[in-house]
């Protein structure tokens, strides 16, 4: 059997249930890219999160609750939605002992804008009312289809897999990229001129996308181009180590 790198994710969590769960296109996707996915403990400590480390060649940055606001020097305002302060504190944990590490690293959605924000970015809080435009930013379901486009900048990493200009994307936030962290490059922009993708060039693989592969790697090549991309970089740090 062929080795596989294996990936912590980033748990989900139910406020109501008081539980964590998990979609499982996130690990249906990573698993078709060839990688073996954990879902990590919500509850981790420094001291654990630092003695599991080895185990993992990368990490994804899932969807789910808002940003706490205080996270890039905001306060909270009442468009702001629920936020899970257990979330933000072991995804910041990890995510900056990785950066060090130069670990593999994928955002999604929330991943997306978590990353831009623990770089030094900022966010919309609220994107409809901060930042109204006829682009829908949240869908129906299926949530499978596009339902806008987004222009890939054809001097990205993501252009380079895509080969393409233009892509439509499938899209359910309600926050978004506002400011660029500093250490960042666009990779792709909305058709209202939003951050939709991300990376970090001094790294050996830091992306992030608004959208949602999860929902669509089944039915759409590019979706799984972007998690093969993240496989075959997690695959690389496993046979560096």
């Amino acid at each position: 059997m062929a080795e596989r790198a294996v990936i912590g994710v980033m748990p989900l969590y139910d406020d109501e249930k008081d539980s964590i769960w998990m979609l499982p296109g996130y690990l249906d996707g990573l698993s078709q890219a060839g990688l073996t996915p954990f879902i990590l403990s919500l509850h981790m400590t420094a001291e654990e999160i630092a003695a599991t480390d080895d185990f993992f060649d990368g990490y994804l940055f899932t969807g789910g609750h808002d940003i706490d606001p205080a996270l890039y020097g905001t306060e909270k305002s009442e468009k702001c939605g629920s936020i899970c302060a257990d979330r933000d504190r072991l995804e910041k944990a990890v995510f900056e002992l990785a950066y060090k590490k130069d670990k593999p690293m994928l955002g999604i959605c929330r991943g997306h804008q978590l990353i831009n924000a623990l770089l030094g970015g900022s966010l919309y809080q609220d994107l409809p009312s901060e930042r109204p435009s006829e682009t829908s930013h949240v869908m129906t379901v299926p949530y499978n289809k596009a339902v806008h486009t987004v222009n890939i900048d054809k001097n990205s990493s993501l252009y380079g897999i895509l080969n393409t200009e233009t892509l439509g994307v499938n899209s359910y936030h309600h926050q978004a990229v506002k400011d660029t962290a500093p250490s960042l490059s666009v990779m792709a922009l909305s058709e209202d001129g939003i951050a939709e993708a991300l990376e970090d060039r001094s790294k050996s693989f830091l992306w992030t996308v608004q959208w949602h592969p999860e929902f669509s790697y089944k039915t759409d090549d590019n979706s799984r181009k972007i998690f093969s991309a993240f496989a075959e970089a997690c695959m690389d740090y496993r046979r560096r180590k």
